[in-house]
């Protein structure tokens, strides 16, 4: 493969397949292992536009050593001509964090940073955001979750958590992370069942032994299907789904681009299921013609607000450093969405300790939180994804542009999550100067939601099922954070894991015994 860093050979698409997945995340992975266990008769090709990054399909990069890890975030990327940084920001501009890249100028539209979504980031690369991500898992609550999925959701979510290797346990117990703790559940807990009470923060990953779990990627939801040949499965990489071919509420196959050549390859599947992201979901089903009335819109964003802090009345600890931040991570706690007192999502991240003494501030050697806070916001159809008819893509696929604002409402619950910081914090610790509570860019939270959502009924206002299949089609299935038809705070991953989970199910039982 043209830039695989493990020189594996392309292998030759097949001219057909029983189900065709779009999209190599951890979504797409779910529905490749769900099949695979549940009707492994059933043939499988999965396309990913981007490239492979790691010998083990869709591996966490963060596993692999600094310099390896540049390496991959680079094979990601570097065909964007983008600048990335940790941080969201490079030489006083936006910038996408490494491994993803932001959505073109031409697709942002506003003047401000919360119009326009212009911290809009996708990634390309087998694994999709699954190899880069920060792996938290937290179930949503009240609100969050999806009133007419109640008698199934638990037992999905359950799975969802199994596929990803979910723990509370990532990181021990230190003298630091108890006094957090009780400090957090002192200011929160009361009032609160006990499953919504500060807690360690649901983490994919395998504990080590060292000071970093093992942190989940696409290869552990694939399982069997990450290493090796597979007569059952297909992973093309460098391949672009142009179009999905349909007739009379039924598909039949797509159209496949490869990324190099643009050589085309038609495949024929009995089932399509589309997972290639919030935004490239909706923009395939436009390509294919197949343009509901809902597509694209209620748009939802988690506004994202952050700060850092020195803890105090805490042993100091030794300086550390580390060009990923992610690296020095000691423990994260959540403090979960609660209605009505608390409609946010929280995470507090032990980050090591400061190495640098900063002017002002008693902070030198103390240890060291990023305080994190998702809200909901408003849900509202006139937040979009627009679709070209005459511009394409990089990919060769309908130029997008966002539309996207905050609402009032929007902008009261923000400075109430803010002015919370502040007073919470005081128990805690001090900020460090400028890093008191900020909002991030719209599109910051990566966590877009609702473009392709679900529906109780097809009145207009969803694109697919319960079950995750297209309004007026048997046999194509939406899938990822884009179906999530609820304003959320928490973290989506899991909860599309659970959707995904609960429409493999659904696929499967569509499956004839005739289909062996």
């Amino acid at each position: 493969m043209d830039g695989d860093p493990h020189g594996t050979a392309r292998r030759s698409l097949p001219s057909r397949a029983d189900v065709l997945v779009v999209g190599s995340g951890p979504v797409g992975a779910t529905f490749a292992r769900e099949l695979y266990d549940a009707a492994p008769w059933l043939s499988v090709l999965m396309v990913e536009a981007g490239p492979r990054l790691t010998d083990s399909l869709g591996a966490n990069v963060r596993n692999l050593d600094a310099g390896n890890r540049r390496r991959a975030q680079d094979l990601a990327t570097r065909w964007t001509g983008q600048e990335t940084s940790d941080t969201g920001r490079a030489g006083g501009r936006l910038a996408a964090r490494p491994g993803t890249f932001l959505l073109r100028e031409a697709g942002i539209t506003g003047d401000d940073d919360q119009t326009g979504m212009p911290a809009a980031a996708l990634s390309a690369n087998v694994g999709g955001m699954g190899a880069h991500w920060t792996c938290a898992c937290p179930k949503p609550g009240g609100s969050e979750r999806i009133g007419f999925l109640e008698d199934s959701f638990d037992d999905a979510f359950d799975r969802a958590c199994t596929l990803l290797g979910v723990t509370t346990e990532a990181f021990p117990d230190t003298d630091t992370s108890r006094e957090l703790r009780r400090t957090l559940s002192n200011l929160f807990d009361a009032g609160r069942p006990a499953d919504r009470r500060v807690q360690p923060m649901p983490l994919a990953c395998t504990p080590t032994g060292h000071a970093l779990p093992h942190w989940s990627g696409v290869d552990t939801v694939l399982g069997p299907l990450a290493r090796g040949q597979h007569e059952r499965f297909t992973l093309a990489a460098e391949t672009v789904c142009r179009r999905l071919l349909h007739e009379s509420g039924r598909v039949s196959g797509a159209i496949l681009a490869d990324r190099h050549s643009n050589e085309t390859h038609l495949v024929r599947a009995r089932f399509v299921v589309v997972a290639a992201d919030a935004l490239r979901t909706p923009q395939l089903l436009w390509a294919s013609d197949i343009r509901p009335r809902a597509l694209g819109t209620h748009l939802n964003d988690q506004p994202q607000i952050v700060s850092a802090l020195a803890l105090r009345d805490t042993a100091a600890g030794p300086s550390t450093a580390a060009d990923d931040r992610r690296e020095l991570l000691s423990g994260v706690l959540w403090i979960p969405f609660h209605e009505p007192d608390f409609p946010f999502h929280t995470q507090v991240m032990q980050v090591g300790t400061t190495p640098i003494e900063i002017p002002g501030a008693d902070v030198q050697h103390r240890p060291v939180v990023t305080w994190g806070r998702f809200t909901t916001k408003d849900i509202r159809a006139e937040d979009r994804v627009e679709f070209s008819d005459t511009e394409l893509d990089e990919f060769g696929m309908p130029a997008m542009t966002i539309h996207y604002g905050l609402s009032r409402r929007d902008r009261d619950t923000i400075a109430r999550a803010e002015r919370d910081m502040i007073a919470q914090a005081a128990a805690i610790g001090d900020f460090f100067p400028g890093s008191e509570p900020r909002l991030l860019p719209a599109g910051s939270s990566l966590h877009y939601q609702g473009t392709v959502r679900m529906g109780e009924v097809d009145d207009g206002t969803s694109v697919c099922d319960r079950d995750s299949r297209v309004w007026g089609f048997e046999n194509l299935y939406v899938a990822g954070n884009g179906v999530i038809p609820t304003p959320t705070a928490c973290n989506p991953t899991a909860t599309s894991v659970a959707l995904a989970v609960l429409a493999s199910r659904h696929l499967a039982g569509q499956v004839s015994m005739g289909a062996r």
